[in-house]
């Protein structure tokens, strides 16, 4: 299933992309799409039949789409995943997965306005492929039992700004925390929807030009090891968003003058199956 969030920004509702690409209207069937309504066999079984009987309304398809989410615990992402970013970066492959964290607070729609930082001058574009957690797990002892804990995924934007996060002391999270630096959706895509999230194209553009053009199968830690090895250092719960790193092709990436984004630009990105994004950047 393809199930998305719509309307005003904080007062979304819950709907469902058909088979036939009509969106329609959950509302009157769950509250919201969140962690509860993951970790629910039930209702999931309910929304299911309900989209394959056609009985849901039919919503207006011109209106706004939000984060595909709601209520999102925690956003984890893995740094430098991807062999070919990490050698355009000038780092080694990592022996283990690079781990920081997003708040929840920087989810935005994927379509909705990102906001260049005052004082930036090293904005950047990541496309991701996001991993959504449906069940509570620890210490996943297998590639399946981590697996199994996935309900679905979606495209994240895992937007940076280099010099806060690379330049400025500390950890990186300076330089990913700032508003609106995640985009997610337009769908979350459940899991038996995505055949092997080991093959996966990633493309992102900047002003109609093509920057990323990866595949998940060059991930160096892929979707099952992710889980899998953050389970053991936290306990990952349903509604927890796991961003799983981005292929080559970024501004830092890139020969000098390299081209971070300013405002004005426009970004697109797309995941074979997760749907598309847009996005103009606009001064803070």
């Amino acid at each position: 299933m393809k199930l998305l969030r719509v309307g005003p920004a904080g007062a979304e509702r819950p709907a469902l992309l058909d088979v036939d690409g009509v969106l329609r209207d959950l509302s009157g069937l769950v509250p919201d799409i969140d962690g509860a309504l993951l970790a629910d066999g039930t209702a999931l079984e309910a929304v299911a039949s309900a989209a394959a009987d056609g009985s849901l309304p039919v919503l207006d398809p011109g209106l706004r789409v939000g984060p595909p989410l709601g209520r999102i615990g925690k956003i984890v992402c893995i740094g430098l995943n991807y062999h070919d970013h990490a050698a355009e970066t000038g780092a080694q492959a990592p022996a283990e997965p690079v781990v920081f964290m997003k708040a929840p607070d920087t989810v935005i729609g994927p379509d909705d306005t990102v906001l260049v930082p005052r004082g930036s001058e090293k904005t950047d574009w990541e496309v991701e492929l996001a991993v959504v957690i449906g069940r509570e797990l620890r210490y996943a002892a297998s590639h399946e039992e981590a697996l199994a804990a996935v309900a679905g995924y979606a495209i994240a934007h895992d937007v940076s700004e280099r010099a806060f996060q690379i330049e400025r002391g500390g950890q990186w999270d300076k330089g990913k925390n700032c508003e609106t630096f995640n985009p997610l959706g337009p769908w979350l895509v459940t899991a038996d929807e995505v055949a092997d999230p080991q093959d996966l194209t990633l493309r992102l553009w900047v002003n109609g030009e093509l920057k990323q053009d990866g595949s998940t199968a060059r991930q160096i830690f892929p979707v099952a090891e992710v889980v899998r090895y953050l389970s053991h250092f936290m306990t990952l719960y349903p509604g927890d968003v796991i961003n799983t790193g981005t292929p080559a092709g970024v501004a830092m990436g890139q020969p000098e003058p390299k081209p971070y984004l300013r405002p004005g630009d426009i970004v697109e990105l797309s995941i074979d199956g997760l749907g598309t994004q847009r996005q103009q950047f606009k001064s803070a």
